[in-house]
């Protein structure tokens, strides 16, 4: 994935299929409650890729396996 690539982001509990541009990437940490627990320590996880993504006007910071490409044929 690159800047300006259009993406499908992994619909919440619920929700429709959402679509954002990427505009930036950055490095971040993501407690994954579900794999590591409730108990946050920050000090047992390093930072992972992230991209901020344009959605409906808002910036959104968001795991990169959280995205998915959207095929621009």
């Amino acid at each position: 994935m690159k800047v300006g690539d259009l993406v499908k982001l992994s619909p919440a509990r619920g929700s429709s299929f959402r679509a954002g541009l990427i505009v930036e990437f950055v490095e971040k940490k993501c407690w994954r409650t579900e794999k590591l627990g409730i108990k946050v320590d920050w000090r047992k996880i390093d930072p992972e890729p992230h991209a901020v993504v344009l959605v409906n006007g808002d910036r959104r910071t968001i795991p990169l396996t959280d995205l998915e490409p959207i095929d621009e044929r």
